[in-house]
């Protein structure tokens, strides 16, 4: 899957993530750290890749724009460990990754996931 991890995303985690075969790529990579959240999801519907983030913007840009690319995967986890968030993309990834391709926004919480499919009636 191609993943552009929003900068809250620990470098780690996306290392970790290109391990399991991922493309993944983080904000500050390819645009200005301080990048309004708009260019993010523009850049991210250029590049056809998934926004992977621990921020609620997102999902509000995408749902108040009635867009149908590109998908978010929200992490709304109560510990931001590095090995707990890694825990949870590996197991979470495999069961999403048809809804994320679709277009869809993923909220992933500790006990339950949520699947809202795109654009956001």
């Amino acid at each position: 899957m191609k993943i552009l991890a929003d900068l809250h995303i620990a470098p780690s985690t996306v290392e970790f993530l290109r391990a399991l075969g991922h493309d993944v790529v983080r904000v500050g990579e390819i645009m200005s750290a301080g990048a309004a959240d708009r260019a993010i999801v523009e850049e991210a519907a250029i590049q056809q890749r998934v926004i992977l983030t621990q921020d609620l913007d997102f999902s509000a840009i995408i749902a108040l724009g009635r867009r149908s690319r590109p998908s978010i995967l929200s992490l709304r986890l109560a510990s931001s460990r590095i090995e707990h968030v890694n825990a949870v993309l590996q197991r979470v990834l495999p069961a999403v990754e048809n809804n994320l391709m679709a277009g869809a926004v993923v909220s992933v919480e500790d006990a339950r996931i949520r699947v809202r499919r795109l654009p956001v009636e």
